[in-house]
């Protein structure tokens, strides 16, 4: 009995990217630079305050009112960014219309314009005598120097995620699909819960959370709306800039961890339901 000998030869394979330690390794020291330092010198500041004095900072009532602003806001804004720039979405891909292109421009608007910018013009039309915030008034509704006010710059900063987010994937999904779903018998509220709605699941799940998280943090255009009162008007990001203007480091350095994580919290339950929702359109 002979053994034959493999003498084919072999062939090294090559990565596409060649240099993947070195690549690896400057990705990693980037991302340690821009983001791991910063929030470990954040936490290491914020530990000066001590457990007992986090606590105390946590349970102040001007600082939860503040949470309670803040992250309220946010889901409204993003919960009604999720609606409507779903629907603008749709109409961009689904219908032709003049001045259609002008108006997929104008979605853009809120990533160029200066946040600063966005709240003088937001507050200007909504003050109780501008153009909108008349009308508002003549009804009994305030909305400039409000929490109303708030979630309308919240809106309107949020609105291009939602609708760059779904408008990529009802460009792909195929209106054959619908019509399929016509013929078969299908109305047009049977077709959207069945046929539309689980492909844009995970989309829609992702817009909010790029809203909700861009909502969260946004300072420039609120503080012109807000009207900034303790209590009622006054957001997260003001009360820290405000700590800091008082010199009060540790306790803005304090405030900012407890927003870190709650923010993580808030955005880490809606990853795994995004995930939820991948894994069962997926089946």
């Amino acid at each position: 009995m002979t053994l034959a000998l493999d003498t084919t030869p072999r062939v090294r394979r090559t990565r596409v990217l060649p240099g993947f330690r070195l690549t690896l390794g400057i990705t990693l020291a980037w991302l340690s630079a821009i983001v791991l330092i910063p929030m470990i010198a954040l936490v290491s500041r914020a530990a000066g305050v001590g457990f007992d004095g986090l606590i105390a900072t946590a349970t102040d009532p001007r600082v939860l009112a503040s949470f309670r602003i803040t992250f309220g806001a946010s889901l409204i804004a993003a919960a009604i960014n999720l609606v409507f720039g779903s629907l603008l979405a749709w109409a961009l891909v689904r219908w032709r219309f003049p001045g259609r292109r002008l108006l997929d421009g104008f979605v853009d608007l809120p990533f160029a314009l200066p946040t600063a910018v966005a709240g003088i013009a937001l507050t200007t039309l909504w003050a109780k005598h501008g153009l909108l915030g008349s009308i508002a008034e003549a009804q009994g509704w305030r909305v400039a120097f409000a929490p109303p006010g708030i979630a309308i710059a919240l809106v309107f900063i949020g609105l291009p995620f939602v609708v760059r987010t779904v408008q990529p994937v009802l460009e792909e999904l195929e209106p054959e699909l619908e019509e399929a779903a016509a013929l078969l018998g299908a109305s047009r509220l049977q077709t959207i819960g069945r046929v539309v709605l689980p492909e844009l699941i995970p989309a829609l799940l992702t817009g909010f959370t790029l809203a909700f998280a861009r909502a969260v943090g946004e300072y420039g255009s609120v503080i012109f709306i807000a009207g900034n009162r303790p209590g009622q008007t006054e957001i997260v990001p003001l009360l820290i800039v405000t700590k800091l203007e008082q010199y009060d480091y540790a306790g803005a350095a304090a405030l900012a961890v407890l927003m870190l994580a709650v923010s993580f919290v808030m955005l880490l339950a809606i990853n795994l339901l995004q995930t939820w929702a991948t894994r069962r359109h997926a089946r």
